[in-house]
């Protein structure tokens, strides 16, 4: 049976979007160990309990590194000369400088932005905004979900001057009828205003919602949720953006209201 990167390890590493990626403008070496250098056996006991080695980077003291992915996280590994043993973690130098976050800025963050970009793009969302938006946010919803409720209150400021498109991805898993819900929004003639009516009536109960919820619309709730934990969120509202390099940056939770201006841009 395989087992996860421990606990410990994952605490160690930044989630793509945070410190993988806080040198998104700085130059990155391209340069790579040879090509004919044989795989360290190591790397084969780390992929066994779950890491994906996506490249290899240039390491100081005699070190192989590697950038991963364990889950959502990006991970550096650093292999010792005889590729017996590895090293998980943050590389310091003599500055206290993190010799391999560029590295996973470069090997990771930005290609899994990428993976998880359109695993949301075809993901079951309602649009809330022009389609022309110039910035597009999404989030996990549950029509039930009072943080999701205050969201939606506060963006309306951008969504209204068509700075941003809100793509809802619905979910059902506060309340035994929030999939109803859920359902009576993505049935509607119009999902965009069936969504907007639950907010808007929120504080009163938000819209009845579907007798039933139809099988297709509960195998779409279900994936929807699925990817929400896949992408690590635990509970609702789930927001991802793309900052100005392109990299997903993601909030847990309701934005406090200082970060409004940097999850969906300048007012």
């Amino acid at each position: 049976m395989k087992h996860s990167i421990p606990a410990a390890l994952a605490l160690a590493l930044a989630m793509i979007g945070t410190a993988a990626c806080s040198r998104a403008q700085e130059p990155v070496p391209a340069a790579a160990a040879p090509a004919t250098k044989p795989r360290p056996a190591v790397l084969r006991t780390i992929e066994a309990q779950g890491l994906e080695v996506l490249g290899e980077f240039e390491a100081p003291g005699g070190l192989r590194g590697f950038a991963g992915l364990a889950g959502q996280r990006p991970m550096a590994v650093y292999v010792t000369p005889d590729g017996g043993h590895a090293l998980i973690g943050m590389l310091v130098d003599a500055k206290g400088e993190d010799v391999g976050q560029a590295h996973l800025q470069r090997l990771v963050a930005a290609p899994v932005s990428k993976r998880v970009w359109a695993q949301l793009e075809k993901s079951t969302w309602v649009a809330d905004g022009r389609p022309d938006a110039p910035r597009i946010v999404y989030t996990f919803s549950d029509p039930n979900c009072p943080y999701c409720n205050r969201f939606w209150h506060a963006a309306r400021p951008w969504v209204d001057a068509g700075k941003v498109q809100l793509r809802h991805v619905l979910v059902g898993v506060i309340r035994d009828d929030s999939a109803n819900k859920a359902a009576a929004i993505l049935g509607a003639a119009s999902p965009t205003e069936a969504l907007a009516r639950n907010e808007r009536a929120y504080s009163t109960g938000g819209i009845t919602g579907a007798p039933t919820v139809p099988a297709g619309v509960r195998s779409r709730l279900d994936a929807n949720e699925r990817l929400m934990l896949e992408l690590g969120f635990q509970g609702t509202p789930g927001i991802l953006f793309r900052d100005a390099a392109g990299v997903v940056q993601r909030r847990s939770g309701l934005p406090p209201a200082e970060d409004l201006p940097v999850v969906l841009g300048p007012r």
